[in-house]
């Protein structure tokens, strides 16, 4: 006997939400727990030091900038990837998602270069509480932007065939990754001006 699962692309009539979207949402807010349990952490260690360093001053301001940007701008090529499926432009929608994803990549290899500069100069998590706390918020946000790579890059590819079959739910599907690609772009607009300019 099999059952239908109710729900997969049509709204359910109590609260309004797909299957797919209830989950994305449920699950962004355990992340924002976990982030916020972090930023509450580094927030009670700055407030109780005495000599805590300023971020301008031991950390790459201009390089975080262009960051802050290129995650912006993936945010933006995101949306348009999503909005390219609701007007059924299939070619559009792919060179979006391709340039959501190669954005995402250009953040983590210019990230890549700030934390070889950092440990060129022997500045480790092990060095003092603030790059601890740096290396661990940055780290973890950096983890994030790579299992956003992995599952645009699965919607890019191999999962398009749900489009052929279904394009309402493939389309449901992205706009949940886009939910969870605006949440990662969320934190670091958090993470940049705390860690870098306060």
């Amino acid at each position: 006997m099999s059952a239908e699962i109710k729900y997969i692309d049509e709204p359910h009539p109590v609260s309004g939400l797909t299957n797919s979207k209830l989950g994305i949402w449920l699950f962004i807010a355990s992340e924002i727990m976990l982030f916020g349990g972090l930023f509450s952490s580094y927030i009670l260690l700055r407030v109780g030091s005495a000599e805590w360093p300023r971020g301008a001053s031991v950390l790459n301001v201009p390089l975080a900038t262009f960051n802050t940007i290129v995650l912006i701008t993936s945010s933006v090529t995101m949306v348009m990837a999503w909005a390219s499926l609701m007007k059924n432009q299939f070619n559009k929608y792919r060179f979006f998602m391709a340039m959501t994803i190669l954005l995402a990549l250009v953040f983590l290899v210019v990230k890549g270069f700030e934390y070889h500069a950092k440990f060129e100069h022997e500045h480790y998590p092990s060095t003092s509480v603030f790059y601890a706390l740096y290396f661990t918020l940055t780290g973890l946000h950096g983890i994030h932007i790579l299992g956003g790579v992995v599952v645009n890059s699965y919607f890019l590819f191999p999962g398009t065939k749900l489009w052929k079959t279904n394009p309402k739910q493939f389309a449901g599907r992205v706009e949940c990754a886009g939910l969870y690609w605006h949440f990662v772009d969320l934190v670091w607009i958090f993470l940049f001006p705390v860690l870098y300019l306060l």
